[in-house]
């Protein structure tokens, strides 16, 4: 199963279509998609590397743009928004991250940002805690430009050795992946 949408997103990764199918996917990763851009970013800097930060860059302006959707769901659609956050594991979400909000503020976005959980938890929550638009937007793309172009440039350079080791253990990568990403969620719903 890996195996063939790994091969299904390399070779969309080489296609003309792939830096709008980027676009979308990191434009709905923040509001309510819930696969991570990085999923397309990363075989298309591989396919293509001189094109690395301008994968990012689409990546980032997509990821923000997505991210001002997420904000207007909490904001206007309050409903969708909660509901959204059930979905991802936080039936009390809206209380849990206006506490996070009125605590932290900046540091929410700022740190959430640039870490694998779903950034569309921040940007609703913004939304609905109601934080300084403004204040959103130059985070977000602070936050989420250093994220993708990290993860471009480290692909740029080492990313040739790196898809050999992957190919030859795809299985065991995707599944320790699967198991990080589920444990990071669960451990934040413990924690926060």
């Amino acid at each position: 199963m890996f195996r063939k949408l790994y091969e299904w997103t390399m070779r969309l990764a080489g296609t003309r279509q792939a830096p709008a199918a980027l676009a979308a996917i990191s434009f709905a990763e923040s509001s309510f998609f819930p696969i991570p851009p990085d999923v397309m970013l990363a075989p298309m800097v591989l396919a293509r590397r001189d094109k690395a930060f301008l994968y990012a860059g689409i990546c980032t302006l997509a990821s923000v743009f997505g991210g001002l959707l997420g904000y207007a769901i909490g904001v206007w659609l309050a409903p969708l928004g909660q509901t959204i956050l059930r979905i991802f594991g936080h039936p009390e979400g809206e209380a849990e991250f206006r506490a996070w909000f009125d605590q932290w503020g900046l540091w929410v976005i700022l740190i959430k940002g640039a870490t694998p959980i779903p950034y569309k938890l921040v940007t609703i929550t913004a939304g609905l805690a109601r934080f300084d638009l403004f204040t959103f937007v130059w985070a977000s793309v602070l936050t989420r430009g250093v994220r993708f172009f990290l993860v471009a440039t480290i692909l740029k350079y080492f990313g040739e050795a790196m898809l050999k080791e992957f190919e030859k253990r795809l299985n065991l990568y995707s599944v320790i992946l699967l198991l990080l990403i589920v444990g990071g969620i669960v451990a934040l719903k413990f924690v926060f």
